[in-house]
Parts: structure tokens; C-alpha cells; sequence
């Protein structure tokens, strides 16, 4: 017990060591962000009241942004049902296909939906069609990686069964793994719509259609009355997903129930509602595309300049690297600083209704706001470069972390916490001795999947001025250096991978 003790403490001593280097990286200065703070307070206090006037002609792309997210979230939810099968170590495939599809899949969770959405523009045109299929592609790649762990922990005895009696695999699968995993897998693809929305609000920023586009120009002219009115509108969006996800959520957990017939018309309801938005979405438009130009893109991007990649000094690739690796680690930790009082404030089972209420408003109201939005209003505040970028991430961490942390703590078995409180333990004690032990692997868990995220979104900051990798890689997907971008495809991927295991090894370990 000692030894553990020891290397406990030896390893929060390294973590601050690291944190603290990054921090300092990454030019971080709260002297600064204080002494510059009254550049915020202005920039918010321009968008309220927002200007009403304005709905009307935000209808159209936030509508635009809804059909990308439900048609995007709905097919590649269903392509991962059908792929992540090939992937499971469980179903007995062959070991080739199933290295091959788990590296296909690792590649694709290596970018995020906007560099997808940037490229998707190059062979589909300008629209909201090109933005629908990335974000099919990046719903694709992270429902097959959550379906296939699920599927490797089920129970596969009956799945054994049926194809010992000669059923095919795949009939075996839909009749014994489906409905085993129904539940983790329809609540997974409701985080993911929430979580797109937000993501589809600033594809327009690339050309992939959808409210982001109006965004940037409101930003760009300055008319923050008109900007409020936009992000009041995607909180609206958001809060509405964000009640209908939880109401489906309990519905397949089973915590609420309705009747048979209300439960079909519900499902036929979405169902028709996801037909709608896929059917009305525009055409793509490949009158701006090529042979020329889809071969010229695949010869770069498999042929990465290796100059470039392994150049040294502040312009190589291993110190813009090293840059988004720092950003995000420094945003990271203050978002779980922040998102930790939040979620107890938000915890209706520790506080009464009205405080909960607002403090989950507030949450929303923080997640709502697309990352790139943040950048934006700090990049005023902070100056062009990676102390934007780690205050871009903190909030939107926080957002997620709140979120996150608020679920664990709900879920709480909170018997030995009113045993201590009927025994007159303090409330402190109470939380430390009855409640974080407890809390302790969710909450890791949650903060190693934010950082993880935070890698991919650190990658597109540059795209406002916010340091990291995104910047030399925008810029050369838009001059069509596509052997350059290539190499920081290849460094962005091997960055993710380190990342993606360095954390299974962490979470295995606290399990």
C-alpha cells in the first residue's frame, strides 16, 4: 500500500511537471487574459439584447445545419452497425480484414469533421451535401470503434449458438449481438447528434453549408447583435435535441415507459423526420471537380513530404505537433477544473430543482457555442497564437466535462453518502469518503476521452489564429499542396494513435 501511495504521488508530481511545462509552452498568462478582460466583457455585452429582426434569415442555413446532422448522425450511425461486426475480436473474422478495417477506422477518428468537411468540398462541391457526408464519415468512424467494444463485451453465447445450429454470422449477429448491445449503441448515436449539431454549425466556415458561413461573416463585420441572435438560435437547437435525447434515453434504458402505440408513433415520427431532412438535402454540385484534381489529391496525400516532416525548428512538423499536443493537454485541464464544481451544481441529486435548473442551462449555453466561435471572441482578448487555443479548449471542455461528470454523478449510488450524513459528517467528508472514490474511474475516463477530442479539434484552431498544426495544414489543402498536407495528415495520425493508446492503458489500468 505504501509503494502504491508513492507512485501515486509520484505521478500527480510528474503530471504538474508536464502540465506546467505546457502551460508555459504554450505562452500562457492569466496576467494577461486579466488585464485584457474588458475586450471580452465588450464582445458579449455587444450581443445582448440579440437582434430578433434577424431570425428570419438564419431559418434557412440553421435548417440547412439540422439536415446535416440528423442525415449525417442517422447514416453513419447505420454504416457502423454494418461495419463494426468486421472489427470485433469476438465474432471470429479474419485477422487480416480485421486489422485492416480497425486501421481504416483509427485513420478516419484522426480528423475532425471540419478538415473532413474541407476535403469533402474538393470532390463534392460547395453545399451542404459535402458537409452531410462528412459528417457521416466522422459519425461512421467513431460509432464502429464504440459498437465494436461493445460488441467484444457482450455476451456471445447465444450468437455461438445460433451459428452452431447454421445460421450465417451476420443473421446470428442482427438476432443475438443487436439487441444486446441496442441500448449502449442508440445512446451513443444520440451523444453523437448533439454533438454534430455543433459541429455542423461551422462546416459553412469551409464551404460545406449549413449557419457557419453567416457566422463567420456576422464575426468578420463585427455586428455581434446579429451574431447573438445566431448562437441564441443554436442554443434553442441544442436545447431541443438535448430534451429529446434525454427522453429517448430513458425510454431505451428504461427508466420511463409509454404506451405501445404512442412508442410506434414515435419511431415513425423520427423516422420520417430523418427521411425529410435526407431528402431534401441539395445535390452535390461536381462541376468544380476533376479527374485531374481527386488524382493530384490522392497522389499527395500517399505521398507525404517527408522534408517537411521531419524538418526541424519552430516550422517543422514535430513542433507544431508538439504545439496542439500542449494546447490541448493545458485547455483540457482547466475545462476538468472548471467542469468539476459545475457538475456537483448540477446534480439533482445533491441540490434542489431551481439551482439545477440554471446551472444546466448554463452548461448548454457554454456547449452551444461552436469551438471555433470561442476562438474567435478570444483571439480578441488573448492576441493570435496558442493561449487562444488553450482558452478555446477549456471552454469547450468544460461544456463536455460538465455534461459528462453530471451523468456519473446522477448514476451515483449515494447509500454510504446519506449513512455519513445521518452519522453528522460534514459535507466535504461526505463527497470525499462516500462520493469520489466512486466518481474517481468515470471521471478519468471522461477527461481522457475529452483530451482525445481536443487532439483532433486543436488540429483546425489555426484556421482563427489559435496556434497548433491547423493553420499549415488549411493553408496547404487551400493551395493544393497536397504532399505537404499529406505529411501533416500522416503526423496528425500517428499523434491520435499515441494518444488513443496512452489512454486504454491508463483506463485499463484504473479498471
Amino acid at each position: 500500500m505504501k509503494m502504491q501511495r508513492y507512485y501515486r504521488q509520484a505521478a500527480f508530481l510528474i503530471f504538474i511537471i508536464l502540465f506546467c511545462t505546457a502551460a508555459w509552452f504554450t505562452d500562457c498568462s492569466v496576467i494577461q487574459f486579466w488585464n485584457r478582460k474588458e475586450h471580452l466583457a465588450d464582445i458579449v455585452s455587444k450581443m445582448f439584447p440579440p437582434d430578433l429582426s434577424y431570425l428570419s434569415k438564419i431559418l434557412a442555413p440553421l435548417w440547412a445545419t439540422v439536415q446535416m446532422s440528423v442525415t449525417g448522425t442517422g447514416i453513419g450511425s447505420a454504416l457502423a452497425l454494418l461495419a463494426a461486426p468486421l472489427c470485433a475480436d469476438n465474432l471470429k473474422n479474419r485477422r487480416l480484414l480485421r486489422i485492416i478495417l480497425r486501421s481504416f477506422i483509427q485513420i478516419l477518428r484522426s480528423f475532425p469533421a471540419l478538415i473532413l468537411a474541407l476535403v469533402a468540398t474538393f470532390l463534392l462541391g460547395l453545399g451542404a451535401f459535402a458537409g452531410t457526408a462528412a459528417i457521416t464519415i466522422y459519425t461512421f468512424a467513431i460509432m464502429t470503434r464504440l459498437t465494436y467494444e461493445d460488441i467484444e463485451v457482450a455476451p456471445g453465447n447465444a450468437w455461438q449458438a445460433l451459428c452452431t445450429m447454421g445460421s450465417s454470422p451476420a443473421s446470428a449477429y442482427f438476432r443475438a449481438i443487436v439487441p444486446e448491445i441496442a441500448p449502449s449503441y442508440l445512446t451513443n448515436a444520440l451523444y453523437l447528434l448533439e454533438t454534430n449539431m455543433r459541429h455542423s454549425s461551422i462546416l459553412g466556415y469551409v464551404g460545406a453549408g449549413g449557419i457557419g458561413l453567416v457566422l463567420n461573416e456576422k464575426i468578420s463585420w463585427l455586428e455581434f447583435d446579429k451574431v447573438g441572435m445566431i448562437l441564441l438560435s443554436l442554443f434553442a437547437a441544442v436545447c431541443l435535441i438535448e430534451l429529446l435525447s434525454s427522453f429517448l434515453t430513458a425510454l431505451i434504458q428504461k427508466r420511463k415507459t409509454i404506451a405501445p402505440f404512442l412508442q410506434r408513433s414515435l419511431i415513425a415520427a423520427l423516422l420520417l423526420f430523418f427521411f425529410i431532412c435526407t431528402l431534401l438535402l441539395p445535390p452535390p454540385d461536381f462541376s468544380h471537380t476533376s479527374t485531374a484534381i481527386v488524382v493530384n489529391m490522392f497522389s499527395g496525400l500517399i505521398h507525404p513530404d517527408f522534408a517537411f516532416f521531419f524538418r526541424s525548428g519552430s516550422g517543422g512538423l514535430g513542433y507544431l505537433l508538439l504545439e496542439t499536443l500542449c494546447i490541448s493537454l493545458v485547455g483540457t485541464c482547466i475545462g476538468t477544473l472548471f467542469a468539476l464544481p459545475l457538475s456537483f451544481f448540477s446534480s439533482s441529486r445533491l441540490l434542489p430543482p431551481p439551482i439545477v435548473f440554471f446551472f444546466r442551462g448554463l452548461i448548454i449555453a457554454v456547449r452551444s457555442v461552436p469551438f471555433l466561435i470561442y476562438g474567435l471572441i478570444f483571439i480578441r482578448v488573448s492576441g493570435p497564437g496558442a493561449f487562444t487555443g488553450v482558452l478555446t479548449l477549456a471552454m469547450c471542455s468544460i461544456g463536455l466535462l460538465s455534461k459528462r461528470f453530471t451523468e456519473a454523478l446522477d448514476a451515483l449510488d449515494f447509500r454510504a453518502y446519506y449513512a455519513l450524513s445521518d452519522m453528522g459528517v460534514p459535507l466535504f467528508l461526505r463527497i470525499r469518503y462516500a462520493v469520489v472514490p466512486q466518481l474517481l474511474p468515470a471521471f478519468i475516463s471522461a477527461v481522457l476521452y475529452r483530451f482525445d477530442v481536443n487532439i483532433r479539434e486543436a488540429s483546425v484552431l489555426g484556421l482563427v489564429g489559435a496556434g497548433g498544426i491547423g493553420a499549415p495544414l488549411i493553408f496547404a489543402m487551400n493551395q493544393y499542396s497536397w504532399h505537404e498536407a499529406g505529411a501533416i495528415f500522416l503526423g496528425l495520425i500517428l499523434l491520435v494513435l499515441l494518444i488513443d493508446r496512452f489512454s486504454a492503458k491508463l483506463r485499463a489500468h484504473l479498471q
